[in-house]
């Protein structure tokens, strides 16, 4: 499968929108999305097609040298052909080269697939969030991955 990594445009919203709708009791809206573009301090990427079909997008927010994933979110068509670990090795890379403390997220407690996915790339159970969902309420584990010193120097084999 064919797609490259790029910033989130105007263009990619709708599909964005669609994907939130599909994967989220409670989405947020295109205009929430359109206001991140404009942060400083968020990153929205997507994993886009050939024909500019928004495979998956995440979405990393930092405040000083921390880092939190907001949403990571891919097609059920494309799942588990390495999209969603392709948009998180990009955070994890930049979060290494920018200085980062550590990156964390909140998951659902029953997605297996989301946590094994984050525990093959480094991020370590550091909580539960309790009634943390609605829709059905639910428990959010928090992960995180530490950068260690400085420079960032987290190194994880086969990114």
């Amino acid at each position: 499968m064919e797609y490259q990594l790029v910033p989130m445009a105007e263009a990619h919203i709708p599909q964005i929108a669609a994907l939130e709708e599909a994967n989220f009791s409670q989405p947020w809206s295109e205009s929430l999305f359109r206001d991140l573009m404009g942060s400083e301090h968020s990153t929205m990427l997507v994993a886009e097609g050939p024909d500019g079909t928004v495979l998956g997008y995440a979405g990393l927010t930092t405040v000083l040298d921390e880092g939190y994933i907001d949403n990571i979110a891919v097609d059920g068509r494309y799942r588990r052909q390495g999209v969603a670990q392709a948009l998180l090795g990009e955070f994890i890379r930049r979060g290494r080269e920018g200085g980062l403390a550590f990156l964390t997220l909140e998951v659902r407690a029953s997605n297996a697939p989301a946590i094994a996915l984050y525990e093959k790339m480094g991020f370590e159970l550091a909580g539960r969030r309790r009634r943390y969902y609605d829709d059905p309420p639910e428990d959010a584990l928090l992960m995180t991955l530490k950068f260690h010193g400085k420079e960032g120097s987290y190194e994880h084999p086969g990114l």
